[in-house]
């Protein structure tokens, strides 16, 4: 049971790791395309991340076509209660509000069948 708790923790222990479940937090479902444009970073970097995540029980993946879905998971465990407290503090951090924006400019002209990464034209 220990083993576990370790894992969890650290997965929560990353950077980059928190800035994307503070994404899927407050954008829901997101492609990992998706993530990739608003922290700037390249897709083998997204997916390591959301593999760790989804290992430690904080996020589930649904293949549609090339591309990987993500959201967090909403059962009640101890996941979901660190991800709340997560959320609390994290979100008004300035990376966080920066990843945010920059993903809501991209959504917005995104179209819906397409993943592209405009910031490696």
């Amino acid at each position: 049971m220990i083993q576990h708790h370790t894992q969890v923790f650290k997965a929560l222990s990353d950077a980059t790791r928190l800035r994307i479940v503070l994404l899927l937090l407050k954008h829901g479902e997101l492609c990992v395309c998706d993530i990739m444009t608003s922290l700037v970073i390249p897709q083998s970097t997204v997916s390591r991340h959301l593999s760790i995540l989804r290992n430690a029980g904080f996020v589930e993946g649904e293949r549609r076509g090339a591309w990987m879905y993500y959201q967090v998971i909403t059962e009640d465990t101890i996941q979901t209660r660190l991800l709340h407290t997560v959320r609390e503090y994290g979100s008004s951090w300035p990376e966080v509000r920066t990843d945010s924006r920059r993903l809501g400019e991209y959504l917005k002209t995104k179209e819906t069948s397409s993943c592209e990464q405009p910031w490696q034209s």
